[in-house]
């Protein structure tokens, strides 16, 4: 199920490319977060939140956060009460 979500950026500074917008990936499991992150870091991505959870995001919340080569922020994110069928 497709989500639009609008915040103000996290870091508190204006909206750029990059700062303020984000692109978030369902995965299948914790395991699929680590492969996805390690393949983007692999590929010149920039670490902004290795794999864990973040309980502050509810239980069962495993993610990571990363930068692509051109400064887009991605997050990968395995929930336990998402289903991906």
């Amino acid at each position: 199920m497709p989500r639009f979500y609008v915040y103000e950026p996290f870091n508190k500074q204006a909206a750029s490319a990059g700062n303020g917008n984000m692109v978030a990936f369902l995965a299948p499991s914790t395991d699929a977060v680590d492969l996805a992150y390690q393949a983007g870091m692999e590929n010149g991505g920039l670490d902004e939140g290795e794999p864990g959870e973040r309980p502050h995001y509810g239980d069962g919340y495993y993610g990571a956060y990363l930068r692509d080569p051109d400064g887009n922020k991605l997050h990968i994110v395995y929930r336990v009460d998402f289903s991906l069928q």
